[in-house]
């Protein structure tokens, strides 16, 4: 049973703008809710966006109802409110009705934007947003700013903020030294050993970023566990395909490329183009232990099972500060023109084309 009402301890109440986790300031949010008499509340049915649109006076009807609806569930299940938080403007109807109904209830408003500018609001929906900010910031008790710039507009208009500048504290953080990240580029599909990427990902964690530059193939990869996983992994960045102008800047980005095929007849005998492009960058490949790939050995690191992929990655670290330019002067020596002597030397006999 929930304890008599005025047993009941003081709450603060978070009128969240959206749902907790699509919250820009959900760290600051989350942060608050470890104490235990700090709720959330999500939207309302109406949209707070709606509350822009309609008349003030149709707006401030709904608020009010609203307002007592959620009080009364506030004081059957949890307690009363004494701080009622907004992040917008456009709650303050809500947060008015709130106050009107809890004697003693206090607002706080927070200002983490310039909501009268906003690119999307047309002059009239802008001096709406601007009256209502003026409104909350006139009864806020405590008005939290995310800038110094916005704390001061405050202030100019002879209000307090307090600087409150947002947190990230739920922005994933990988140690960036010792960390590798290599680039695949083509194909995602059949051909590649995914179960191979899959156990390099879990040995070196959060020490890898693989870029994966090319279009991928669910269908050819349905019910594969490995593909499933290497989909799911956060050190797998699927960028899709890209033009080469953009490719070859995310390579200035990356330590080394990668071929990551299966070991098979069909890929054993190939060579991936996408090797000598690395090279034309400095980079380096690491690729299985491929016959075809051996032709340019000059440019490749072969690496037979996750273990020793992993080790090669990780040995390649740094590099993208440090390209391999002696590679790099190799790679751009293997023109067409070059590559094609044999066949240019067949034409000459031939007649056909004379030398250039």
């Amino acid at each position: 049973m929930a304890p008599p009402a005025d047993e009941r301890p003081p709450l603060c109440v978070l009128l969240l703008p959206r749902e907790l986790e699509r919250f820009i300031l959900r760290d600051q949010a989350e942060d608050l809710l470890r104490a235990p008499n700090v709720v959330a509340v999500d939207p309302p049915r109406v949209p707070y966006g709606a509350f822009g649109r309609m008349p003030e006076a149709l707006a401030d009807g709904l608020g009010a109802r609203s307002a007592r609806r959620l009080v009364r569930t506030l004081r059957r299940d949890r307690g009363e409110p004494r701080v009622v938080v907004i992040y917008h403007p456009l709650q303050y109807p809500l947060a008015r009705g709130i106050l009107a109904v809890c004697d003693g209830c206090e607002l706080w408003y927070g200002r983490w934007d310039r909501y009268e500018r906003a690119y999307d609001a047309d002059p009239a929906r802008r001096e709406r947003l601007g009256l209502l900010h003026e409104l909350a910031a006139a009864r806020s008790s405590l008005t939290f700013a995310a800038s110094g710039e916005l704390a001061r507009l405050e202030r100019e208009a002879g209000r307090t903020a307090e600087v409150v500048p947002p947190a990230a504290d739920l922005f994933p953080a990988p140690d960036p030294q010792g960390t590798v990240v290599a680039l695949s580029l083509g194909h995602l599909g059949w051909r590649n050993d995914w179960a191979l990427l899959h156990q390099v990902a879990e040995r070196l964690g959060d020490r890898l970023v693989l870029l994966l530059v090319g279009a991928w193939h669910e269908e050819e990869c349905a019910g594969d566990a490995d593909f499933a996983a290497c989909r799911a992994h956060p050190s797998l960045v699927w960028l899709g395909a890209q033009p080469d102008a953009a490719v070859s800047r995310l390579l200035l980005a990356a330590d080394v490329g990668i071929v990551p095929f299966r070991q098979e007849p069909f890929n054993d005998a190939g060579l991936p183009t996408r090797i000598l492009k690395y090279a034309r960058l400095g980079r380096r490949t690491i690729s299985p232990p491929l016959a075809g790939t051996r032709t340019w050995e000059r440019a490749v690191t072969f690496a037979d099972g996750p273990e020793a992929f992993a080790e090669a990655l990780l040995a390649q670290a740094g590099r993208r500060a440090a390209p391999d330019l002696e590679l790099r002067e190799w790679a751009l020596g293997q023109s067409a023109r070059v590559l094609n002597g044999p066949l240019w030397t067949r034409l000459e006999e031939l007649r056909v084309a004379r030398d250039a």
